[in-house]
């Protein structure tokens, strides 16, 4: 950076050329700018003198750019452009005028999606924006309204609600659990095409824990289809691609629209839950607070 401002004096005078070469007219930069004309004139000069080369032609009442000074306007104009966006941006963080509610892709596809009419008819004023990601962000460095997160409930700098127990059991599309055979008990289950979630960051359990729980300590296939994302586990279980895990909270309204089927049965409550959760440094916004009344009105007396 420090070499640009030994080529190009300082960024004031690319200020002031690219109001000059955006007008076509150094009179209509100065009033832009707000300095007077001859001071603009000067500091073109001392912008073309710093790069040896004629960046406008001068004319009666207009200037305009020569080869040289077309291909800085080019540059220059796009990366103020890129500074305003970003500023932009900014400015629409500070504002917080809308509420995010970060989670997992499967838990804003399967639970938050089929509620949105119904939140939108109780409070249509909010603007709400679902985020997912594929770790647990910091809601305070990245102005996050809402997350759910699974665990014991205790994050530091944040409040959080019990919104589900964690209760596992296995799921498959209709098709497959009506044909699987040896499928009276659950060391039956070991006989059928499992399907894997190895998420890379957050930790989750798998089939082995699984079937700890209920006392079978026999290998787990490790054959299968693997996937990186419970969203993509549950796409696969619906496609007919064999058995996964089936948690609760999220598969409830697949199993009543008939795309899954479901053993709750062999559930498995692991004494973990999953929590709304906000952050204690910043208060939530008057939106960002009802969204997180409603969402806790959905899930009470919830299993």
């Amino acid at each position: 950076m420090r070499n640009l401002w030994d080529q190009l004096c300082s960024p004031r005078h690319l200020m002031v050329f690219e109001a000059a070469a955006r007008s076509g007219s150094f009179t209509r930069a100065a009033v832009e700018l707000n300095v007077q004309q001859p001071a603009v004139s000067a500091t073109i000069r001392a912008l073309e003198d710093r790069l040896g080369v004629a960046l406008f032609l001068r004319g009666h009442r207009r200037v305009t750019l020569t080869a040289a000074g077309e291909r800085l306007f080019s540059d220059v104009s796009r990366a103020f452009e890129q500074l305003a966006h970003s500023a932009t941006a900014i400015q629409h963080l500070s504002r917080r005028d809308y509420v995010t509610l970060n989670a997992s892709t499967a838990f804003n596809n399967h639970w938050t999606m089929p509620r949105l009419a119904a939140l939108k008819s109780a409070h249509p004023q909010i603007d709400l924006r679902l985020q997912t990601s594929d770790r647990e962000p910091d809601l305070y460095a990245e102005n996050i309204s809402l997350a759910v997160r699974r665990g014991d409930g205790n994050w530091p700098d944040c409040e959080s609600v019990l919104i589900a127990k964690e209760r596992i059991y296995p799921v498959a599309a209709p098709r497959v659990m009506a044909a699987a055979v040896n499928l009276k008990g659950i060391p039956g289950l070991l006989h059928q095409r499992l399907i894997h979630l190895e998420e890379p960051i957050r930790e989750r359990p798998v089939w082995s824990d699984w079937f700890a729980h209920f006392g079978i300590r026999a290998e787990v296939p490790s054959s299968g289809l693997r996937l990186n994302d419970y969203a993509l586990v549950l796409q696969a279980a619906m496609a007919g691609e064999g058995f996964a895990f089936g948690w609760h909270h999220i598969v409830t309204g697949l199993v009543d629209q008939g795309l899954l089927a479901a053993r709750p049965d062999w559930s498995w409550c692991s004494g973990t839950g999953f929590y709304l959760v906000w952050s204690r440094l910043r208060p939530l916004s008057d939106d960002a607070k009802l969204v997180r009344d409603w969402i806790l009105a959905q899930t009470k007396g919830a299993d």
